[in-house]
């Protein structure tokens, strides 16, 4: 089987190496057999290369979260499933049989059918930032219609899942990008106003953007400096949502603030929550897609054989939206 393994740590170019002799994954009792043809690339694929992901499997190992595929086979414990569907999961890659290779091991609670209309890429770019968007805004901080909705990293894949939701549920959505060419994009997701960061002050914009109230929810998968500005600009009561580190840091929670501002900050991830919950989630999310209020945003597919540059890319903040692999000749392009 050919595929791409992590061999050591470091950059994703010095530690990423090509195989063609990968032995093909053997289904646990609750994973599905997929044969893949599209992968979502995400930071967490760069994080794991140098070993600060906090899920990052044992050396060597086939990383790759996001799958587009066919089903070859499955556990012991799956059932209703059929050889050849085509699915959208998220993968086993803490075992280290993620998706940059030909075949990878499905979460069975997370291996949902691809809808007609809808490219490999888009699927592989699908599943991870529309759901964690949707925990986060909806389940977790119960954001409201009329509510103002501050988006950081609003042009990565997952903040462009987070403007689009936020419109979705009603919500005035400011979004933060770094430099001016990400301004535009972010608009055509439909935010209602656009930030840069690196010519204006986001806390104070925010708040002249809302009349000194503040920002009701932050979504925030930057963590860093961009968590310390949000957390100056939450309204009384605000919500901000932990989703990730981008910027190599979580955001610094300080607790005295917090009570003293009377805003809360909640973890969001959906890969612990069931089957049911997810399969409704995907019902919501596809009905709005269906509606044009949702759109992947897929910058490139990108060549199987050129992975590490691809990752190095995200990991420079040079793209807008998702990067997915195309491991398989017949993956569709968005």
């Amino acid at each position: 089987m050919r595929g791409w393994q992590t061999v050591k740590s470091g950059s994703p170019k010095d530690v990423l190496e090509f195989k063609t002799d990968l032995p093909e994954p053997a289904p646990r009792e609750d994973t599905v057999l997929v044969e893949v043809l599209a992968a979502g690339m995400g930071l967490p694929d760069v994080f794991m290369c140098n070993g600060s992901y906090a899920m990052t499997p044992q050396l060597p190992f086939t990383q790759g979260q996001e799958v587009v595929g066919r089903v070859l086979g499955w556990g012991d414990a799956v059932k209703n499933r059929n050889v050849g569907d085509r699915v959208m999961a998220v993968t086993s890659f803490f075992t280290g049989n993620g998706s940059y290779a030909e075949q990878a091991l499905a979460l069975d609670d997370f291996c949902l059918p691809v809808p007609d209309g809808m490219t490999d890429a888009e699927g592989a770019a699908f599943l991870i930032p529309m759901h964690t968007a949707y925990l986060g805004l909806e389940t977790r901080a119960k954001l409201q219609a009329g509510e103002t909705l501050l988006v950081l990293g609003g042009a990565g894949g997952t903040g462009t899942a987070a403007v689009q939701i936020g419109k979705a549920l009603g919500a005035t959505v400011i979004a933060t990008v770094a430099g001016s060419d990400k301004v535009e994009f972010c608009k055509g997701l439909g935010a209602d106003h656009v930030i840069d960061r690196k010519q204006d002050d986001i806390a104070a914009a925010v708040m002249d953007l809302t009349g000194g109230r503040g920002a009701d929810c932050v979504y925030d998968p930057v963590g860093g400096p961009a968590y310390t500005a949000a957390s100056k600009c939450v309204a009384h009561e605000g919500r901000i949502c932990l989703i990730g580190f981008a910027s190599g840091q979580w955001g610094p929670v300080d607790p005295a603030h917090m009570v003293y501002q009377n805003y809360s900050v909640v973890g969001v991830i959906p890969s612990n929550y069931g089957r049911d919950y997810k399969e409704a989630v995907q019902e919501t999310l596809l009905g709005w897609w269906r509606e044009g209020k949702l759109s992947v945003r897929v910058e490139e597919m990108v060549p199987f054989d050129q992975l590490p540059d691809g990752l190095e890319r995200l990991g420079a903040s040079q793209v807008q939206g998702k990067l997915v692999l195309g491991v398989h000749a017949d993956a569709t392009a968005p």
